[in-house]
């Protein structure tokens, strides 16, 4: 870990871990690219305004780019899917090219526990060799299972370079703000019924994670989540709002004509994305504990405080 490049470092967890990596003694070189700038500059850091999907390996040539963490994702859902699915997956494949044919050290990819898909049926926990179901209805969940598939067919083609594929559940913490985060602060939080409990990483131990694979470079698939479970109405109790479950029947209609809509004050995702909520999907990190002696500094529930208490103090 040398010269180290990182794919949407103005994401959530790009921003994140390329203000680690700025200050690391072993990165000599740290480059990011995105579409819009980080919001605010990062001293250390060499941005280039880059679409994921475009060619990159001249980039890759210029910075002599041994390492590369591929954090660039749509994760808020968009109305136009295909879009969506081209800037994932079509961005994905182009990542994987260009550190092949620059002969790139180790590639590190923050995948999902969506992967595994949210259905009634799931085992608690999914481990790392459950089947991938992620959801064919929920672009997001989607994309995350064909592009492990897609890993899956460079690990045996590319013996040489070291892949990392981290599944984190929810990552939460200070900077938690997608459409979940959104939904839960809203005073009144609608809930399908019945829902199941659902699981936190904190957002520096998800940090602490991928330095250490960074660090070792650690090769294989890792679950990322924190110990426990919390029920939608705790959730919504810590964040000092009031919880209305409704039957999935009523409330799914209602959330889908709103999402068409553009009824943003009452969803910012389609109906499908309401199986996070109904449906277990709770995995098992032992695996990573196991291979690597990590140890997290927050559970569930103190991941989730963390975040609350940020809401509650108004800066979040």
């Amino acid at each position: 870990m040398k010269n180290v490049l990182i794919t949407g470092v103005s994401g959530y967890i790009g921003n994140k871990i390329a203000r680690a990596l700025a200050q690391h003694a072993a990165v000599k070189t740290l480059v990011g690219i995105d579409i819009q700038p980080p919001r605010t500059p990062q001293n250390g850091l060499i941005f280039h305004q880059h679409d994921v999907r475009e060619t990159m390996a001249d980039l890759f040539r210029r910075h002599g780019i041994d390492t590369v963490i591929h954090a660039a994702y749509v994760l808020p859902p968009i109305h136009d899917r295909a879009l969506m699915e081209d800037i994932n997956v079509s961005g994905t494949r182009n990542v994987i090219a260009a550190c092949h044919d620059t002969g790139v050290d180790h590639l590190l990819y923050t995948s999902s526990a969506t992967a595994y898909g949210f259905h009634p049926d799931n085992p608690i926990p999914l481990t790392e060799d459950s089947p991938l179901r992620g959801n064919d209805d929920f672009t997001y969940s989607k994309n995350k299972k064909e592009i492990e598939f897609i890993f899956q067919e460079v690990i045996g083609e590319q013996p040489a370079m070291a892949i990392t594929i981290l599944r984190p559940c929810f990552v939460v913490g200070p900077g938690f703000a997608n459409p979940l985060a959104t939904h839960l602060k809203k005073k009144v939080v609608l809930c399908p019924s019945p829902s199941s409990p659902m699981q936190f990483v904190h957002e520096d131990d998800l940090l602490r994670v991928m330095l250490l694979c960074l660090e070792k470079q650690v090769a294989g698939v890792y679950n990322v989540a924190g110990e426990g479970t919390l029920a939608m109405a705790e959730m919504i109790r810590m964040l000092g709002n009031i919880h209305c479950p409704l039957p999935a029947a009523v409330m799914a209609p209602i959330n889908h004509l709103a999402w068409n809509l553009r009824m943003t004050w009452l969803t910012e995702f389609p109906s499908p994305a309401l199986n996070i909520m109904r449906y277990p999907w709770i995995v098992s990190s032992a695996k990573l504990i196991r291979d690597t002696g990590f140890s997290y500094r927050y559970d569930t529930h103190a991941a989730f405080d963390d975040f609350a208490k940020t809401v509650q103090n108004g800066t979040g």
